[in-house]
């Protein structure tokens, strides 16, 4: 790196972990008052991944960095910061799951803490990379995206229950002086006036723990579906188009159109906002369903391991969560291609 030349971020890698037991739409129509037809043609999910009991954010959060430091041709002790997005972390907010994570991993002595952006915390985490690396205060950061969905669905209530299911995904974020390996925008805002829209309402200062939070299922993530529908759509659809628009980059030119995988509807609707063929919008929901902030990072994985993400291919990611927290990131990959 020249001493002249201010350094770049770059994707390095990408890796993922997802837990063997499968959810199927089968296995819920015998849990609540639901069928296959209805959850696929509502939102495009066939199965979903759960966590065993014993298996922790931690735990597939450390299997998708490992992966991920590995294909970067590097080792625990080259990272020098932890970012881990979560919104069921292992403990109610410390130690941070980052901290747990890296401890797994062996690595010592280094700047660990967790970001709660919901589904957004993925894209969220990497704006933070971006601007560690970029002023030169870090050269490789890890960034986690790992989530335990099921610790806090109530899989009485059809509507979040079909939805959610658990896995991890992890990046590193490297320093390059090469213009060309460089994050070209990362996009990345929210308004808390629509804070009810997505809420686990306890544990926390408002409600903390009590009977009356278990009586009355606080604990649970709950969510209301027609208006979170209607303004993700509207509000992801805006973003791509303003960060596509400011960096002169047409839809066209995008080989991976990579939107937060939470309703296979949502993501036709903004696909087709945006003129985006078929070939390039990515899709994982069927088979993952919505793994909030190990969705986005959990898609890249399936198309590297898959043999389609080559090396220097433009990936656009778009996410909605939360918070309500929203990003976009136009962004090449910098990692070799998967040996196949």
């Amino acid at each position: 790196m020249s001493p002249t030349t201010p350094p770049y971020a770059s994707f390095r890698s990408i890796g993922a972990y997802v837990p063997e037991k499968i959810l199927s739409n089968e296995d819920l129509e015998k849990m609540v008052d639901t069928t296959d037809e209805w959850i696929t043609k509502r939102t495009g999910i066939k199965e979903r991944h759960i966590a065993a009991e014993d298996e922790y954010t931690s735990d597939m959060g450390a299997k998708a960095a490992k992966t991920a430091i590995e294909r970067a041709g590097l080792s625990s002790d080259d990272i020098d910061l932890v970012v881990c997005a979560t919104v069921t972390p292992d403990y109610f907010n410390m130690p941070s799951t980052a901290c747990i994570i890296s401890d797994k991993l062996g690595i010592k002595n280094v700047q660990a803490f967790d970001i709660s952006a919901a589904c957004s915390g993925f894209v969220y985490a990497l704006s933070v990379a971006k601007a560690f690396v970029e002023s030169g205060m870090k050269k490789n950061v890890l960034v986690v995206g790992s989530e335990k969905f099921s610790s806090i669905v109530d899989y009485t209530d059809r509507g979040t229950c079909i939805l959610f299911g658990d896995g991890a995904g992890a990046a590193v974020i490297s320093a390059t002086d090469n213009k060309e390996e460089a994050f070209i925008d990362i996009h990345a805002s929210a308004d808390g006036s629509y804070a009810d829209f997505l809420v686990t309402p306890a544990p926390g200062s408002i409600n903390p723990v009590s009977q009356k939070v278990l009586d009355e299922g606080l604990q649970y993530v709950q969510m209301k579906g027609n208006e979170t529908f209607k303004l993700a759509v509207k509000t992801l659809t805006k973003d791509v188009k303003e960060i596509l628009e400011k960096n002169g980059i047409a839809s066209d030119d995008i080989p991976y159109f990579i939107p937060h995988q939470a309703n296979y509807r949502i993501i036709k609707a903004v696909g087709d906002a945006l003129k985006m063929r078929e070939d390039q919008v990515v899709l994982t929901v069927h088979k993952y369903g919505n793994t909030s902030a190990a969705s986005i990072p959990m898609a890249i994985n399936d198309i590297y391991e898959s043999g389609r993400l080559k090396t220097g291919d433009l990936m656009l990611l778009d996410t909605f969560g939360g918070g309500l927290t929203w990003a976009s990131a136009l962004l090449p990959f910098a990692g070799e291609s998967a040996q196949r």
